[in-house]
């Protein structure tokens, strides 16, 4: 799998640059929100009660590609294949239906539920770019990791939490000494 533009050197590990619950190839790059996950941990979350459903994702190496126009809405967003199993729908449906929260790892599972919604199966191409002013429809809140500035992914968490309140949260990083991307440390932002 390709590594992303700032690592700079061969991994002794490649398995680490893989979410332990990946079954499909087709990503060009790692889902990295989910690399903080193990089987363990998987098992704990379900014993306090937390369901877990998947999507399928590919993600593409213009995930990694900044924001280079001044306007950001003129920025042509990458599309990503997406497969919602029926499944994952019902999933969604069933937590909804009972006031539970949906909770989605990573920026990519964000832009997939927020572009499919709920209630259908589906398959296709994600191609929605999450500005600030977006309403959410389906995502209560995510797990990410610290972004690249000018990213669309950065983009994406400062129009689910607020720019200024991103902008907080990335100050403490930097002061805390986080890590950032790819091995990076992760937040939950609700």
């Amino acid at each position: 799998m390709p590594l992303p533009p700032y690592i700079h050197q061969r991994l002794s590990d490649p398995e680490r640059y893989q979410t332990v619950y990946s079954r499909q190839p087709g990503s060009v790059a790692a889902p990295t929100a989910g690399l903080h996950f193990t089987p363990g941990l998987l098992d704990a979350m379900r014993d306090k009660g937390v369901e877990t459903a998947f999507v399928t994702l590919h993600v593409g190496l213009d995930t990694f590609r900044p924001v280079s126009e001044d306007d950001p809405t003129e920025h042509a967003i990458h599309t990503e294949y997406y497969e919602m199993p029926e499944e994952t729908a019902a999933a969604l449906t069933r937590a909804r239906a009972e006031g539970r929260s949906i909770i989605a790892v990573g920026t990519t599972s964000v832009r997939t539920l927020e572009q499919v919604g709920r209630d259908r199966a589906a398959s296709g191409q994600a191609d929605l770019f999450i500005l600030p002013g977006h309403r959410f429809r389906l995502v209560d809140g995510m797990i990410t990791n610290f972004h690249l500035p000018r990213s669309s992914l950065v983009m994406l968490v400062s129009a689910f939490a607020g720019r200024e309140r991103i902008l907080a949260a990335y100050r403490e990083a930097i002061e805390e000494r986080y890590r950032f991307y790819s091995f990076g440390d992760a937040m939950l932002i609700w």
